[in-house]
């Protein structure tokens, strides 16, 4: 069953009433050992997920679960401190939701994080990547059921979900940075579990460069209401199978923390050179 349109416009009059006039240019998602970024925002409003009506709480480890409207280099911000994931227990509309009621309250353009498996056996763990395309073999969709012309028409192109204008700055970017910066295609999978090696194998042959639990819906959903995407993973380890260990939740974490530094030039010299 479809989320009525209705609930999205009480969860953006709620937030309004927090911000004051203030509307947001860019909405940032900043994934699993990244939300340090909306620490740093300017004249910040927080508001905790559980606060806003119809928002969903936010469990992974890592995330802090609010958003933070204000200024981050000079561009009105609104930075989701955290996720909601399919894999803990929501379909896929309540996960791409915020970006649906960021949308309604003036975000046009959306930067979407993530941390992820390197599939590609060419990349390393600490790598970031620019995500150029995305592979979803899992079925459900955000915009399965009635559509909300409010957002966009019933049959969205999927051609351009990751903006190449805004693809083509970040390059111009991280180069004149000194910043490495792969390109690659985001594969999802639904999570929990991590990949199985043989599901490894077959991302690669499928054209797959990186996997992760994430990111597939909100960026749906935000091409669908009109908005630019730009979107970076950051390489926290070798996939499944690649090396000869198990998977940790530790390491992606500890990924984040020892990219901070780079991750967080790239994204804020994005921010300064959006139109």
């Amino acid at each position: 069953m479809s989320v009525p349109f209705s609930c999205y416009r009480e969860s953006a009059e709620y937030i309004r009433e927090k911000i004051g006039g203030f509307s947001p240019q860019v909405a940032m998602v900043l994934g699993s050992g990244l939300g340090w970024l909306g620490d740093i925002v300017e004249e910040p409003v927080s508001i905790p997920y559980g606060e806003i009506p119809h928002f969903k709480a936010s469990t992974a480890p890592g995330h802090k679960g609010r958003l933070v409207f204000g200024m981050l280099c000079s561009r009105r911000v609104a930075v989701m401190q955290g996720r909601m994931h399919y894999y803990e227990g929501y379909d896929p509309e309540e996960t791409a939701f915020p970006i649906r009621v960021l949308r309604l309250l003036g975000a046009d353009t959306l930067i979407v994080t993530n941390a992820a498996g390197a599939v590609n056996t060419a990349f390393r763990p600490g790598d970031l990547m620019l995500i150029t395309d995305h592979i979803k073999l899992f079925g459900d969709s955000p915009l399965r059921g009635e559509n909300l012309p409010e957002f966009g028409v019933r049959f969205p192109d999927a051609s351009y979900l990751y903006s190449p204008e805004l693809a083509d700055m970040a390059k111009t970017a991280a180069a004149e940075l000194g910043i490495p910066l792969r390109t690659g295609t985001y594969m999802f999978f639904p999570g929990p579990q991590y990949e199985t090696p043989a599901e490894i194998r077959a991302a690669r042959v499928l054209g797959a460069d990186a996997v992760g639990m994430s990111t597939v819906f909100e960026v749906l959903a935000a091409s669908h209401c009109g908005m630019s995407v730009l979107g970076f993973t950051l390489l926290s380890n070798m996939a499944a199978g690649i090396l000869d260990r198990k998977l940790t939740e530790e390491e992606v974490l500890a990924a984040g923390e020892a990219s901070k530094e780079k991750f967080s030039k790239l994204v804020m010299e994005c921010l300064k050179r959006l139109p």
